[in-house]
């Protein structure tokens, strides 16, 4: 795993930048950096060693060094196609999976993209053509942003390097600002710094001739097999899981495993122990909370005797928040327990495996037990009813709004998602708590200088999401959530976070459930198999009856994370008293500080979970303000709490 920078730019030679833009993103790849340099080409690379350690290094070349490549990934079925390649006459100088991109390449042009199974963003320079080509994993699992204007391009595995351009404006980019405050995440290609893109999973981008083309390489199209029954969909499970375990165990350097305690990563360590793996290494978090899953992961580690290992978080985690911020490049409320594991298990492992994406394949999260008994409704129900439904939701936000009461907001979002039925798109983002069909509650989250420009971007949200219902409109309710989610959430918050918080201590996390074969097996289950009797993941338990323990196979989901009613209580109110202050906030111009002084006054309550996560968003928004925009404290790593008072 590495990180990986670019800049074409004409007349200018770029090698002091280069090397600090290779500086700053030291932690994705301490063991070696190199540039290349090509008339108007400056390449730049991080190495971090997992595979091939003597021969691996990069840039590569092929041949006759008319493409070079440099790579941040691993591609799991690289032998199968280096052997295609070698029997084609290409001349293989490495065991590195990095040179079958060159050859492969040679060969097959764009088309390669499609067929690499792995986690993997990458950038060739064809000089024959005189071209800079960039591509990005099926599911956006390793990061590649670009930024370009005036003939400057740039590229890069994290914004931050970008940002170190001289004719980079640092400007808040105030449409993915809107997205980030209202799913926690920004779904669009935008980024929060104005100008600065990302390129899209299963895409790559072509600079030729002082232009940009981007074209799609590959589409995730659901195939429901009706046919399936549950003793086939359980063998597939177990059949595809432990083939993507397997594919993703090779490593030069010692491996372990994120062990939650939950069905996900339990499996992961059971086919690994299936496999034959010997001394798994695995670890624990927690956070000193009741929620804490320390009895269950050593259950599993007893029973498929791995070397186990814990950590409880008992500190202040807000003081971590903005060296968390600087590698995420995003305010987000679920950095913390990310970058404290990746700290832990550096001083053991560089390569872990994850359970990230079984919830989305087998249907595991809660919002999945809301959406299923409704499966069928979501179609039948006309449109005049939900016209009318619409203005009963928008009526009881208005009388609730009114009334000041956020305890109760719970309950109030609860009713309109309920007026939602028939409509999927409005259904779930209710669920997932957006606001944008509420748009009087701009008045309360925006200044009043500002609100109404928030305003006038209020369809933006709601047309990132529409378009993929729009395009899974043959599949059931719950199929168009899995693969909407698979698309947003999935790729723009949680994969961010796991890219980020391991690359933070230069730990390669890997992601078994979204192995290529899996995910298209996942995909062919139909929903009613997944969830019965209203039980998520159904389908999944019963796959992994008699391979995993009963009491793994029947615990509630915990997500991990921490609880933001108790972070409230612990340090978040504290801290965001001296950070969100009436001065700040007012000549910032963008929140609502009578909104936020009303959050911060109010008696703590389990039910404020989506206040006390808002605020800690717009929190985190004033320390990347702080730190990227009005300052160089970002160059400066400047990481101690109170210089963002």
């Amino acid at each position: 795993m590495c990180g990986i920078a670019g800049i074409i730019e004409k007349e200018k030679d770029n090698r002091a930048l280069m090397d600090r833009m290779l500086d700053i993103i030291a932690h994705r790849g301490p063991d070696a950096k190199t540039q290349y340099i090509h008339g108007n080409v400056t390449f730049g690379h991080r190495r971090l060693s997992i595979i091939d350690l003597s021969t691996g290094d990069q840039p590569m070349f092929n041949e006759d060094k008319s493409l070079c490549v440099i790579y941040n990934g691993e591609i799991y079925n690289y032998k199968e196609i280096r052997d295609e390649l070698v029997k084609k006459g290409h001349v293989f100088v490495t065991d590195c999976d990095t040179e079958i991109l060159l050859h492969g390449y040679e060969e097959y042009g764009a088309r390669l993209f499609a067929r690499l199974n792995g986690i993997f963003a990458f950038a060739l320079h064809d000089k024959k053509n005189d071209a800079v080509i960039l591509v990005r994993d099926h599911f956006g699992i390793k990061p590649l942003h670009y930024y370009f204007k005036n003939n400057l391009f740039i590229f890069a595995s994290e914004q931050k390097a970008i940002l170190l351009h001289e004719n980079v404006e640092r400007k808040l980019n105030y449409n993915a600002l809107h997205q980030q405050i209202n799913l926690r995440y920004t779904q669009s290609n935008e980024t929060l710094f104005d100008g600065i893109k990302r390129l899209p999973p299963a895409h790559y981008l072509v600079f030729k001739s002082g232009d940009i083309k981007i074209e799609k390489y590959w589409q995730l199209k659901p195939e429901i097999n009706p046919a399936m029954t549950e003793q086939e969909a359980a063998e597939g499970i177990n059949h595809f899981i432990k083939q993507a375990v397997n594919r993703q165990l090779m490593s030069d350097v010692p491996l372990g495993v994120y062990l939650s305690g939950g069905m996900d990563s339990s499996t992961i360590v059971q086919k690994m122990h299936e496999l034959g793996v010997k001394d798994i290494n695995s670890f624990t978090l927690g956070f000193n909370e009741p929620t804490d899953e320390f009895p269950d992961s050593q259950l599993i580690a007893e029973q498929f005797n791995t070397n186990h290992r814990t950590l409880s978080l008992t500190m202040e985690p807000m003081a971590y928040l903005p060296e968390v911020i600087w590698h995420a490049e995003e305010p987000k409320i679920n950095l913390l327990q990310g970058f404290n594991m990746s700290k832990f298990v550096s001083k053991h492992v560089k390569v872990v495996l994850g359970g990230l994406g079984g919830d989305e394949l087998f249907a595991g999260y809660d919002i999945h037990k809301f959406i299923y008994p409704f499966n069928k409704w979501h179609k039948r129900i006309p449109k005049w009813m939900q016209k009318l439904a619409d203005w009963k939701s928008g009526f009881l936000f208005r009388l609730q709004n009114a009334s000041h009461t956020m305890s109760i907001d719970e309950y109030r979002r609860g009713m309109q998602m309920l007026l939602a039925i028939g409509n999927i798109e409005k259904f779930y983002l209710i669920l997932r708590n957006v606001w944008d069909y509420d748009s009087e509650f701009y008045r309360e989250i925006y200044h009043p200088s500002f609100y109404q420009k928030m305003a006038d971007e209020s369809q933006k949200v709601k047309e990132q999401f529409r378009h993929f219902f729009s395009e899974s409109t043959y599949l059931t309710s719950l199929d168009q959530v899995l693969y909407t989610e698979f698309h947003s959430k999935m790729v723009n918050d949680y994969l961010l976070v796991e890219d980020r918080m391991s690359m933070s201590h230069s730990v390669e996390e890997r992601v078994p459930f979204l192995d290529l074969d899996l995910v298209d097996f996942g995909f062919s289950i139909p929903a009613h198999l997944k969830i019965k009797n209203n039980q998520t993941k159904y389908l999944f338990r019963k796959a992994m009856k008699g391979h995993l323990p009963d009491k793994i196979l029947q615990k509630k989901k915990w997500g991990f994370t921490v609880n933001p009613y108790l972070q409230f209580k612990k340090d978040l109110k504290s801290t965001a008293e001296k950070i969100l202050t009436k001065e700040f906030v007012d000549e910032q111009g963008i929140f609502n500080h009578s909104y936020i002084q009303r959050i911060l006054n109010h008696k703590p309550q389990p039910r404020m979970r989506w206040h006390y996560n808002y605020l800690w968003v717009v929190m985190g928004m004033a320390i990347l303000d702080k730190m990227y925009i009005r300052s160089n404290k970002f160059a400066e790593r400047e990481f101690d709490l109170s210089a963002y008072f």
